[in-house]
């Protein structure tokens, strides 16, 4: 109610100006203890995947908090954990203004931030002045001057710098905002990355004593071939989660609209379908062996009970925040009960 009064308000303003104002609203409503209003109560819905226990499946997507500053206030809106960053391991100020871009009747945004960070050292503090004690994700990227050949000596520096703090760290090779990023998603160059991290990995739970999950964030606009290569990848290396899906650089279902020929990834309702089929590509392929998250075009909970028909375990919001606010978590929380019930009572029954 709250948030349907606000976002007449809110999409008055230039995009990434209402986007800074809703986090600093957000902090002055946790301090003066009044941000649960925004947000319906989600019931506890226990999920347990890559050996953690979630304390309900709907989560925030990478991207909204990209410095890990607002880490408290966003707990409070009922998330079952929390993904943070990109985070580079220097910083870097991302591409120029205007890179966020509202196309309200698809129900969409067009983003090209391109990785603004404030590094992983100021990233790192931020991590450890939050009271926040759930599941935290922290997703990691490399700098917009690393050339490929030397992605995975950023990828592991961020990996290394987060892991005591992170419940699962994702790595982020989908974004369509870094020059070239992608194309760590063909089979060569992922193979490299995920075996340089996956190495890193052990030697840094040898070191800390606890094994962090490691997770791929995919995009939605991978062919059959390349999911099969991706499937691949992930299990060779024990990789333990996958995100599907980042941003897409299509335009399918947005052709003419105001910002639609804007240059960046496109999020939001346009890519509910592509990103689902991706999701369903990669369920079939692993049979269970990876947990999956299911993101891209949620606003509804009949969009997040689709991911989960399609094989996710958990599901990730942003988009739909924007347009429909933190309803939208208990909304989807509540969805996804409903399909979990549905699947025990289809299960077969003892005789």
């Amino acid at each position: 109610m709250l948030y349907a009064l606000a976002r007449p308000l809110l999409f008055a303003l230039d995009p990434e100006n209402a986007h800074l104002l809703t986090l600093k609203l957000a902090e002055a409503a946790r301090r003066a203890h009044v941000l649960g209003w925004a947000a319906r109560p989600v019931p506890p819905q226990p999920v347990r995947a890559m050996g953690l226990e979630f304390p309900n499946p709907v989560g925030l997507a990478a991207g909204l908090d990209k410095d890990a500053a607002h880490i408290d206030a966003l707990a409070a809106l009922g998330f079952g954990f929390l993904e943070v960053g990109t985070v580079t391991p220097r910083p870097q100020p991302g591409n120029p203004r205007p890179r966020l871009f509202r196309l309200p009747r698809a129900r969409a945004l067009i983003n090209r931030f391109g990785f603004n960070s404030a590094g992983v050292e100021a990233f790192a503090a931020n991590l450890a002045r939050a009271r926040y004690r759930g599941i935290l994700g922290v997703n990691i990227g490399k700098n917009f001057d690393t050339p490929l050949e030397r992605a995975a000596d950023d990828y592991a520096l961020c990996l290394e710098r987060v892991y005591a703090a992170a419940s699962y760290v994702t790595v982020n090779v989908s974004s369509p905002n870094t020059q070239g990023l992608r194309a760590l998603q063909d089979r060569e160059a992922l193979e490299r990355l995920l075996a340089r991290l996956a190495s890193e990995r052990e030697r840094l739970a040898a070191r800390h004593g606890r094994r962090v999950p490691l997770v791929l964030k995919v995009s939605p606009d991978l062919d059959d071939g390349q999911v099969r290569d991706v499937a691949a990848a992930l299990r060779r290396h024990g990789i333990d989660g996958v995100v599907a899906t980042n941003t897409s650089v299509s335009r399918e279902r947005v052709e003419g609209l105001p910002h639609a020929d804007e240059a960046g990834g496109l999020s939001g309702a346009p890519i509910r379908a592509r990103a689902t089929r991706v999701l369903a590509a990669l369920a079939a392929e692993l049979g269970g062996e990876v947990a999956l998250i299911g993101a891209g075009g949620i606003l509804s909970g009949a969009d997040a009970a689709e991911k989960r028909a399609a094989g996710a375990s958990l599901v990730q919001l942003y988009t739909g925040l924007i347009y429909r606010g933190p309803a939208l978590v208990a909304e989807c929380a509540a969805a996804l009960a409903g399909r979990a019930t549905e699947e025990r009572d289809a299960a077969p029954r003892a005789a």
